[in-house]
């Protein structure tokens, strides 16, 4: 399995377990909002080393 599926299980989950206990909709802010601030808190170059990691440019 690979680690990006791993990381979108565990996601799944923190969302199934967060739904009864804080609400559907601050449960997704949560799945969502956290990856994204993540994401934004990279600098411009390690954006574009992961952007080019996901995209798989092999021979680059």
């Amino acid at each position: 399995m690979s680690t990006r599926t791993k990381l979108v299980i565990g996601g799944v989950a923190v969302g199934l377990l967060l739904m009864p206990l804080i609400g559907f909709w601050f449960s997704l802010l949560v799945v969502i909002g956290v990856p994204t601030v993540a994401y934004l808190m990279l600098d411009p170059s390690q954006r574009r080393r992961l952007r080019r990691v996901s995209r798989k440019e092999i021979g680059r």
